[in-house]
Formats: C-alpha cells, sequence, structure tokens
C-alpha cells in the first residue's frame, strides 16, 4: 500500500538539510516529482515516485538507522579520512550509510551517534537545539574549588566567554582528579581549553550522555541501536530562542 509523505520530509530524509531548507528547494523550483515541478505542501512516495532535485534522483533509506557508538581513543569521528586512520565508520559494520553526529577529538572516547536520519542529524548539529552534552574528566593535579566555581561561572577563551558549565568533583586522587562535567554548548574541544587554562592538562575525557542517550555499558569500540524511547525523545528536543 502506497506511503505518501510531504516532499520536504523525504528530502529532509534523504540527508538534503532540514525541511525547512528543503522547502526553499521546492520553492526554487529544484524538485520535480515523476517530471513534473514539484508545489510545497506536495505528498509523495518515494518507494513509486521518481523524485528529482536539480534533475538528479534523491536517494531514500528504506529504514533510519540510529546508532550509539563507544568511540575508543585514537579513532577519528569523521566519515572519511584524507590521512587514512581508522573512522568511527570502520567500526560499525552495516549496510546503511550512516553519518556521525558531531565530534570527539582523537584522544577523546565515548559517546558518539551515527545515523542516516538527515533531519535529525541536522537538527542535533544545530546550535539551536539544546542537548546537554556529559563528560567524565580525568584531570592532571587536584583542581582547587576556587578553580571549580570559575569553570561552573563561564571562562573566557579567545572566542569568548563560555557558557556556564555543570562541573562536580566525582574523586580525587594522589596525582589527579576525576570531574563530571555537563556543558550546554558545542564550542570545539572547549573542556581541554578550560582545563588548560585553569593549570591542569585533561589526562582523559570520556563522553557519556548525549541529550537522553546514555554510553552505558558499552566498551571502546562496541557500539549499539538506540531504543523506540531514545529515538522519540531525541526528536522532542525543543529550539532555544
Amino acid at each position: 500500500m502506497p506511503v505518501e509523505e510531504r516532499l520536504q520530509k523525504i528530502l529532509a530524509s534523504a540527508g538534503l538539510g532540514s525541511r525547512r531548507a528543503c522547502e526553499g528547494l521546492i520553492r526554487q523550483g529544484r524538485v520535480a516529482v515523476n517530471g513534473q515541478a514539484a508545489q510545497l505542501g506536495q505528498k509523495a512516495d518515494p518507494r513509486r515516485d521518481q523524485i528529482t532535485v536539480d534533475g538528479k534522483p534523491i536517494h531514500v533509506q528504506p529504514e533510519h538507522a540510529y546508532i550509539a557508538l563507544y568511540k575508543p581513543v585514537g579513532v577519528v569521528s569523521t566519515a572519511h579520512d584524507t590521512e587514512g586512520r581508522q573512522t568511527v565508520l570502520d567500526l560499525v559494520h552495516l549496510e546503511d550509510r550512516l553519518y556521525p553526529v558531531g565530534r570527539l577529538d582523537m584522544l577523546s572516547e565515548g559517546l558518539i551517534l551515527l545515523t542516516n536520519d538527515g533531519e535529525l542529524a541536522q537538527r542535533l548539529m544545530h546550535p539551536s537545539y539544546e542537548h546537554p552534552k556529559e563528560y567524565d574528566v580525568r584531570l592532571a593535579g587536584r583542581i582547587g574549588d576556587p578553580a571549580i566555581a570559575q569553570w561552573r561561572q563561564g571562562v573566557l577563551l579567545d572566542d569568548g566567554k563560555t557558557a556556564p558549565a555543570d562541573v562536580s568533583v566525582v574523586r580525587r586522587e594522589a596525582n589527579s582528579t576525576w570531574l563530571r562535567v555537563v556543558l550546554h554548548e558545542g564550542r570545539k574541544r572547549e573542556i581541554r581549553r578550560v582545563a588548560e587554562l585553569l593549570g591542569h592538562a585533561v589526562l582523559q575525557l570520556i563522553r557519556i550522555r548525549i541529550g537522553p542517550v546514555r554510553l552505558g555499558n558499552l566498551k571502546p569500540g562496541e557500539w549499539r541501536h538506540l531504543t523506540a524511547k531514545e529515538v522519540t525523545a531525541l526528536g522532542r528536543l525543543k529550539e532555544v530562542v
């Protein structure tokens, strides 16, 4: 039985951008259904109708895949690497064409999401959508309470002041300190940069949560499919206005 959906949703699912961006493609006359120029609000069945953008057929995945992966240290969190290094896609052996959502630097480890749902990926990577990220961080030395208080309030980096962060001490060891850090913004290498400014090197950095999805019991290199509940919760992330 044919299942029709709005064109902008189909295009977004094919990885062509957000629904709003795909509406723009339709308005610009770049989308056609069975050889006829598409209209905004039009519906189609990607399994039955030929849908093209700029004359080229789109590729719609039969089903969406949502993966939680424990990225090990030394693995690149991109789909491809020009230097031939191992990537996160090398660790997940599925036929689906997946894309990583967000990044972790090579020296960091922990949770990263992979999906072929272009619309959800766009939402998760867009800075206007709030999805806190939680980390376990081991710092060299014993960080003091004044430095932690400064971190919580925001630290001035070369690209501006960081947003307030939730920072708590998990345990203090002889020569290091374990912290739990929750960030609400996606600034590049923020934890490492703040720690360095406060006088402490990062010895280990593990991301344990992205929004409603937790790393759980995964070990480095292991992965799992997200539950339906997790996928629904990701889809309900609200835009920060």
